[in-house]
C-alpha cells in the first residue's frame, strides 16, 4: 500500500491477472456481435477501455491499469476484430459504428456515466465518442494522442518516421512499384482489399511490422511478425479508417471541437520518444483542452507496455480513484 495516499501502488495490482467476472457478445445491428468483457469490482466505478489500432483488439494486459478493488472494468473488441465478428469486415464498420456501439453498451449494462480510457487510435475514439456524448464520459484518460489528421499519417505513412528509422521502413516501402509511393496507404488499400487472401495476408503482415517496430523504443526497429489472421484484421481496418479520414467532417475535427469537453478532466499520459504519434499532438491537445493535463514520459515511445508509460497510467486511476472516495 501508498501509506500516503491509502492506494494501491502500481507495483500491487499492475501484473496480477484480474478474473473476468462477465464475457458475452452482444449483437450491435449489421451483422456485426463485438465482444464484451468486465472485470475487477462489479459495483465499481466503471471505466470503458478503448483498444487501439483500429483493429488492435482488447486483451488481458489491458485489464491492469486499475485496482480491482475499486474499478468495474469493461473492455470490448471493436468492429470487424479480436474476437468481434465478422472477423476483418470493413463493412458497416465506421467511427461512428463504434462510437454507437460504445453507447449500446454502456446502456447494456445500466451505465449512467464511465471513466473513457484510450490509446493512440483508442484516444482518438475516445475524445470522438466524448465530444459525440458529452454527458456520458466522467474522466478522459488518453495515452499516446492520434487525433486522425493528414499530417499524422503523411508523418507515419510517407516518410517522416522513416528518416529515424531507414532500414525499417525499406521494408514497408520496398514492396511496393516506385511509381505508387506517392500514396502509400493507398498502394497497400490495393493489395489489403484484393481477391487473393495469400496476397491480402502478406501485405497485411508487412504493413503491421511497420508499426510494430516503431511501438516501443526497446524494439530497436525489429517488429515481431503478427500471426496472419491478426494482422489482416489490423492492417485491413486500420487502412481502412485511414483511408476515410475516419469519417471525420473535416482535418482537425477533433480540436475544433473541443469546447465540447472543456467541462470533462482528462489526463494525457505521452512518450517522449514516441514514433508513431508523436508528443506535437498530445500538446496541442492540452494546450486547447481547459481540465486535459498533460504528463510526459521521459525515456518512452508509443506503446502502451512502456514502463514509464504504464507507471503514470495506474497513477491517473490511483488518483481517480482517491477523488471518488473522498466525494
Amino acid at each position: 500500500m501508498d501509506k500516503s495516499s491509502g492506494q494501491k501502488s502500481a507495483s500491487s495490482f499492475l501484473y496480477p491477472p484480474i478474473d473476468p467476472f462477465d464475457q458475452r457478445m452482444l449483437d450491435v445491428g449489421d451483422g456485426h456481435t463485438i465482444y464484451v468483457e468486465q472485470a475487477g469490482n462489479p459495483d465499481g466505478q466503471p471505466v470503458v477501455v478503448l483498444h487501439g489500432g483500429p483493429g488492435g483488439g482488447c486483451s488481458p494486459a489491458m485489464r491492469r491499469y486499475f485496482n480491482p478493488d475499486h474499478y468495474r472494468v469493461i473492455l470490448f473488441d471493436q468492429r470487424g476484430c479480436g474476437r468481434s465478428r465478422p472477423h476483418a469486415s470493413v463493412t458497416d464498420n465506421t467511427t461512428w459504428h463504434l462510437v454507437s456501439d460504445i453507447e449500446l453498451i454502456r446502456e447494456t449494462l445500466g451505465i449512467d456515466k464511465w471513466i473513457v480510457f484510450g490509446g493512440s487510435w483508442g484516444a482518438t475514439l475516445s475524445l470522438i465518442y466524448a465530444q459525440t456524448h458529452p454527458d456520458r464520459a466522467s474522466h478522459l484518460v488518453l495515452r499516446g494522442v492520434f487525433l486522425m489528421t493528414q499530417s499524422e499519417l503523411d508523418w507515419f505513412y510517407q516518410g517522416g518516421a522513416g528518416a529515424f528509422w531507414p532500414e525499417a521502413w525499406a521494408r514497408f516501402v520496398d514492396p511496393i512499384p516506385v511509381e505508387e509511393r506517392d500514396d502509400l496507404i493507398a498502394a497497400y488499400h490495393r493489395r489489403l482489399f484484393g481477391d487473393d487472401m495469400v496476397v491480402q495476408t502478406k501485405y497485411a503482415s508487412i504493413w503491421s511490422s511497420w508499426e510494430n517496430s516503431l511501438a516501443s523504443m526497446r524494439t530497436g526497429g525489429m517488429g515481431g511478425e503478427a500471426p496472419g489472421d491478426y494482422a489482416r484484421a489490423f492492417a485491413r481496418l486500420e487502412n481502412h479508417y485511414f483511408t476515410n479520414a475516419g469519417w471525420l467532417d473535416e482535418d482537425g475535427q477533433i480540436l475544433r471541437d473541443l469546447d465540447r469537453i472543456a467541462h470533462i478532466p482528462g489526463v494525457i499520459v505521452q512518450g517522449r520518444y514516441d514514433m508513431i504519434c508523436p508528443p506535437r499532438m498530445a500538446y496541442e491537445l492540452a494546450s486547447r483542452w481547459p481540465n486535459g493535463q498533460l504528463r510526459i514520459v521521459d525515456h518512452a515511445g508509443h506503446a502502451l507496455s512502456e514502463p514509464g508509460i504504464s507507471a503514470e497510467l495506474v497513477r491517473a486511476m490511483n488518483r481517480i480513484a482517491g477523488e471518488k472516495a473522498v466525494a
